[in-house]
């Protein structure tokens, strides 16, 4: 699997010329487009979410839109619309900002529920269907949505159904001093994005999306897998625990992460590791639990704790 450590690497270390001092959120974010799934970036303003995106976009050679959501949008601002063109007497389709290969939906908590189920179908089936006619999706198709978690006013909480098709959920955070220092230093003449170039093709990617399938695990950690999910379920600090595409999404992203370091089989480790960014977000906590302050973070660890590890 050198080939597709050496050309997640390029990837990575592409990016890194722009995002300072993140490199596990980097990696997460390439793992999530090797597994074309889809990525929820959770952080406060200004921490580079945006950034990411763009430079991800550029690094692989992507056509990037970018949605700004606010509660006035409409589903037809994301998906398109159909217009009667009065010279041909005919109605004619005109795609919407969804129409590309990656799409950054910024802020997408800001949309009403009617709008952002607009997305469902597109990150699900990678498909857009508008007045009973079906438009599919360039591939790679992957969305990046930010939202920032402390500001509750103007914001609609995203819906199960939507927040379960986010392979991941990460977060950046602030930089440390050393690295702040960097960015200034970096953004003191012209900001390093404006220079970015396409390191990877679009063949090698898809090529690479495609090999990554082939990494063995076997039994012991497929039921291993099983087991962390089913265990969210029957958690007591738990209302609503993983589905089980949060166990494909788990499977498939310790598949990435394996190639990614080299290795052509997944070890507990790669489990432990990406359980987190993988699971979390599917779990609602009880009342109770959300009283004495337990997040959806301290249930995955003390489920780590709790299964045993196959040996």
């Amino acid at each position: 699997m050198a080939t597709v450590q050496e050309i997640s690497s390029k990837i990575v270390e592409n990016i890194e010329k722009v995002i300072v001092g993140k490199r596990e959120a980097v990696e997460l974010t390439v793992l999530g487009l090797l597994c074309q799934g889809h990525i929820l970036i959770e952080d406060v303003p200004g921490v580079g979410k945006t950034i990411l995106a763009r430079s991800l976009a550029k690094s692989v050679g992507c056509d990037f839109r970018r949605i700004q959501f606010t509660p006035d949008m409409l589903p037809t601002d994301v998906t398109g619309v159909s217009v009667f063109n009065q010279k041909s007497l005919e109605f004619e389709f005109r795609p919407g900002p969804i129409f590309a290969q990656i799409v950054l939906t910024d802020e997408i908590n800001r949309a009403t529920p009617k709008t952002q189920s607009a997305l469902l179908e597109a990150m699900e089936e990678r498909q857009v269907t508008v007045e009973g006619t079906t438009h599919p999706l360039k591939p790679p198709f992957m969305v990046v949505a930010t939202q920032n978690p402390i500001e509750y006013e103007g914001t609609f909480p995203l819906p199960e159904a939507q927040l379960d098709r986010f392979m991941l959920r990460i977060r950046l955070g602030y930089p440390e001093r050393d690295q702040e220092l960097a960015v200034l230093d970096r953004q003191e003449k012209v900001h390093p994005i404006t220079t970015l170039e396409q390191v990877v093709s679009l063949e090698e990617l898809t090529a690479t999306q495609t090999a990554i399938k082939d990494i063995h695990i076997n039994e012991g950690i497929r039921g291993y897998i099983v087991d962390l999910v089913r265990e969210t379920r029957v958690n007591n600090d738990v209302y609503l625990g993983s589905s089980s595409r949060g166990a494909l999404a788990l499977f498939r992203l310790c598949q990435a992460w394996a190639a990614m370091s080299g290795r052509d089989f997944v070890t507990p480790d790669d489990v432990k590791k990406l359980a987190g960014p993988a699971l979390a977000h599917r779990i609602i906590v009880g009342p109770a639990a959300r009283i004495r302050d337990i997040t959806t973070d301290d249930v995955i660890d003390r489920v780590l704790k709790s299964v045993a590890v196959p040996v």
